[in-house]
């Protein structure tokens, strides 16, 4: 059973039917949210190692992809305030502030007796997401304005379509896209309970998508996942130089369908939670030179950063990809990230 905070009991019979039927916490995902990782006990693969050892302290990176992941929420203000939200959830829980979202709180139990924080009342409301904090920054860079025509094109599950549906004020329209049909059930079912109404959900290959003139696009393109280590090791068992050759593919294909579809003037978000420099600066570098009219634009966040990488192997990345924002785990003790802003001109 979901366990209330301490917060408001005087629930509406809807309310109270929302809380009961909310069971998603297991026995598995409890033993996944407690281990701690020990960098010692875990094998890297060395030429993985030998790859990002130019770009960052290695020892670091060994050691902060091992090790816990705070768990962090963003309010939802389309269902309730920060300051509502905060007063529901500290009597229990303590909220720290996260820097580059105001809506972003890391979070943690007062009496560090709890990590269940998706069992709990305001999360079954949809009063919060779950999200790494890390992964708040393509919405918040993309910036999207009321009555906007958006385009998620890799949405599932919807921690950034939600965000982008916040944002928007449920106006406008969300395109909100997934290419597995799999895939399309937790993103339905988290829009849903996050209150969002200007969404449409379609299901196809982000390339396919033709004839549209949008005012944004977001490609959080499909990846190795390598900034995810610390939370799924078997990242580190499943990597491969080929792996990541083809997904670059792929997110080339992504990132200028979706440039395409953009109007002039207005901007697409590609991001990806992969350190691979394929996987990013490649990618962006390749919309660069197949589009005199794209440039990259400043992301200005409180948050510290590690430089962009501007050679891999044997190319040579275009110089404006110093802009874009490459976030190593030990950076700000978060996933690996990467964000590019891009206008079309």
């Amino acid at each position: 059973m979901i366990k209330n905070n301490g917060g408001d009991d005087n629930l509406t019979s809807s309310e109270r039917s929302i809380f009961y039927k909310h069971k998603m916490y297991n026995k598995k995902m409890q033993h996944q949210l407690e281990r701690m990782h020990n960098a010692a006990e875990i094998r890297f693969k060395e030429n993985m190692l030998q790859r990002y050892a130019p770009w960052t302290d290695i020892e670091q990176y060994k050691v902060y992809s091992t090790s816990f992941l705070r768990r962090s929420i963003r309010v939802n203000t389309l269902k309730i305030t920060v300051k509502e939200l905060k007063k529901r959830m500290e009597p229990n829980w303590n909220l720290e502030q996260i820097p580059w979202c105001k809506e972003g709180f890391w979070i943690e139990h007062v009496k560090k007796e709890r990590r269940d924080i998706g069992n709990t009342m305001e999360h079954a409301l949809g009063y919060y997401y779950i999200q790494e904090s890390a992964s708040m920054i393509p919405p918040i860079v993309l910036n999207p304005k009321q009555r906007n025509l958006i385009l998620d094109m890799c949405a599932a599950p919807g921690s950034k379509a939600s965000q982008l549906a916040q944002y928007m004020e449920n106006t406008g329209v969300l395109i909100a896209n997934d290419y597995t049909g799999i895939r399309l059930a937790p993103l339905g079912i988290n829009l849903q309970r996050m209150g969002v109404r200007n969404h449409m959900i379609t299901l196809m290959h982000g390339q396919w998508f033709k004839n549209l003139q949008l005012d944004a696009v977001l490609v959080d393109a499909p990846c190795s996942g390598t900034g995810t280590i610390r939370k799924s090791i078997k990242t580190l068992e499943i990597w491969n130089p080929e792996m990541v050759k083809k997904l670059s593919y792929v997110q080339k294909k992504l990132i200028q369908n979706g440039f395409n579809l953009l109007r002039p003037g207005e901007t697409l978000v590609y991001s990806t939670c992969s350190q691979e420099p394929e996987e990013n600066e490649g990618v962006v570098d390749f919309l660069l030179k197949n589009n005199p009219n794209a440039k990259i634009e400043k992301i200005d966040l409180d948050i510290k950063h590690s430089p962009a990488v501007l050679a891999f192997e044997k190319n040579e990345y275009d110089a404006s990809i110093k802009k874009t924002l490459r976030l190593w785990p030990q950076d700000n003790d978060t996933e690996g990230f990467f964000v590019a802003k891009i206008r079309k001109e």
